[in-house]
């Protein structure tokens, strides 16, 4: 028991230093004789690693190395390096080139502006497209789009946050129309007998009325300052890959969907992948290499802090009726993994169908609200920091950009 406590200990004081990174970074401008620790300290992506690493060092200290081995050996690492892999081949220049078509097509079909159609496609379209591709790849393409589209321009800091609150939520939501892309869901999916027929008529409509009512929402509130953008895409169309291989890339990508939960395999079509951008340097933009690393040990480090916190997350959502798990689930969502509280509740045995739903319906919703709510969140995060100023994204700025679409959520899930 002595160990879940100072577990516990080191995930609070891990959330904590989640929402003070933007003073950590703030501190690394205006202190440049210090500004490598403090920017270190201001890495969201670090967090996680950093005090998951601790936990170890004093697992060890505490009950030696063995016992520690026995810990970590014990967890399940997949989801990390399947985030890795697949935010890699999802940024390739080909599938990126196939997404941002697929994009301006639709986009042409709606009744505004270019830069305002392109925008609101990019924020539901995509966000919907992940319960096919997984929402880390479909949070790859769409931070990228709006990245290289509106971020880049000299937009309001109040859009750059609004459209970010709005992205994490529906990325967060817009996965559940399938079992397997959406990792709360998925983490449940198999034990509760959940299929795609089930997803579709549970999930699945509620989360494309929620995900277009926010996407719809914020380019109405935004319509000007987008209406007087204009997208550059001269460079994407200089740029272009060749057909046979776009098919490979696409290939690639299907496969680490396909195999998402067989790490062996997935990442074997990684390393494909890398041998492939090697042979063909003319057909790629620089690889999301760091990032995707970056994301991995922030995941890495909640999956061994989060292993700590069974003791007292189970009982409490135990504890609840239907009604406390929805808004429970959406609420501690905030300050841990949703996949780990879908996962604790597939671990007990007699749950109503009421109590299922109310569950993973809460920990979806709640999945934009902070950067650790959702396993893509980070990799968001990871590719649109560098167009805030000093580089850093706010943890609390996030939070208020998320409450009204998490909002427009909650009510699509529980009241419709």
């Amino acid at each position: 028991m002595t160990m879940e406590w100072i577990g516990t200990g080191l995930f609070a004081l891990a959330v904590l230093h989640t929402f003070s990174t933007k003073f950590f970074d703030h501190l690394s401008h205006v202190k440049p004789a210090h500004a490598g620790i403090f920017h270190l300290l201001g890495e969201v992506e670090v967090v996680f690693g950093f005090w998951a690493m601790v936990l170890f060092g004093a697992f060890v200290a505490l009950q030696g190395k063995p016992a520690a081995l026995l810990y970590v050996e014990g967890l399940n690492f997949v989801e990390p390096l399947f985030v890795f892999a697949i935010m890699v081949v999802a940024a390739s220049r080909a599938v990126l080139q196939v997404s941002r078509g697929l994009v301006a097509l639709l986009a042409r079909a709606v009744p505004a502006p270019q830069a305002t159609a392109y925008f609101f496609v990019t924020l539901s379209l995509v966000p919907l497209l992940g319960s096919f591709i997984t929402e880390p790849a479909a949070m790859t393409l769409a931070a990228l789009i709006l990245r290289d589209g509106y971020y880049t321009q000299p937009i309001s800091n109040r859009l750059k946050y609004a459209a970010l609150g709005v992205l994490f939520v529906n990325i967060s939501i817009g996965g559940v129309m399938t079992p397997y892309a959406a990792p709360p869901v998925l983490m449940v999916a198999t034990t509760w007998g959940w299929d795609i027929g089930f997803m579709m008529s549970h999930f699945g409509w509620r989360a494309a009325i929620a995900v277009l009512i926010n996407a719809a929402t914020l380019t109405f509130m935004f319509r000007r300052e987008l209406g007087a953008l204009t997208l550059n895409t001269g460079s994407v169309e200089a740029q272009r890959v060749p057909g046979l291989m776009v098919f490979w890339h696409l290939a690639l990508l299907a496969g680490v969907v396909v195999f998402a939960h067989d790490a062996p395999v997935f990442l074997g079509l990684l390393l494909l992948f890398l041998a492939v951008a090697e042979a063909y340097p003319q057909h790629q933009n620089k690889l999301l290499l760091r990032e995707a690393l970056l994301v991995a040990f922030f995941l890495a480090g909640l999956v061994v802090l989060g292993g700590m916190q069974r003791w007292w997350l189970q009982p409490l959502l135990t504890q609840m009726n239907p009604n406390q798990v929805f808004f429970g689930a959406a609420a501690l969502t905030a300050i841990t993994d949703n996949a780990a509280l879908t996962y604790l509740g597939s671990l007990v045995e007699g749950l109503s169908a009421e109590f299922k739903y109310a569950l993973v319906a809460g920990a979806v919703t709640g999945g934009g609200l902070t950067v650790i709510a959702n396993a893509p969140n980070p990799a968001g995060l990871s590719i649109l920091r560098m167009q805030f100023d000093e580089e850093s994204i706010s943890p609390l700025g996030l939070f208020a950009s998320a409450l009204a679409p998490t909002a427009v959520a909650i009510v699509c899930f529980w009241l419709l």
